[in-house]
């Protein structure tokens, strides 16, 4: 029995804490539902490599030196596909804007919340090694 039925069945829902919880609950899966659809018109399936492979455009892996000299990896992916864990970063991010249309050994100035900070940008790849 789904979890709001059974809330339901317990009597005065206007008193039913377990009740008006299922409910917020299912409101917020109805918006997020909501949210998807409205994502998926809009969404676009990039599954060609750019033509020009020496610049940095959507989809990039692109290997940073930082200034402390530590090397860095991230790609530039939608703001759906953001995953710290994995280094994917959104093409809409300070970073990724900073780096598109750049070539290896460019340096890249870039406004972080944190404060300025200055890349060297060593590699650019579009498959994942």
């Amino acid at each position: 029995m789904p979890a709001i039925t059974a809330a339901a069945a317990e009597g005065d829902r206007s008193e039913n804490a377990e009740y008006i919880y299922r409910k917020k609950q299912l409101r917020e899966i109805d918006r997020r539902i909501h949210y998807l659809s409205r994502r998926l018109d809009v969404l676009e399936v990039i599954d060609r490599i750019p033509a020009r492979q020496d610049k940095v455009f959507f989809g990039a892996y692109v290997t940073l030196q930082t200034e402390t000299d530590e090397t860095v990896r991230y790609r530039i992916v939608g703001a759906d596909e953001i995953d710290p864990s994995r280094g994917y970063i959104s093409v809409d991010s300070p970073l990724a804007r900073a780096l598109l249309g750049k070539a290896c050994d460019d340096e890249v100035q870039v406004q972080l919340p944190a404060g300025s900070a200055q890349f060297i940008l060593l590699e650019i790849s579009y498959e994942n090694e």
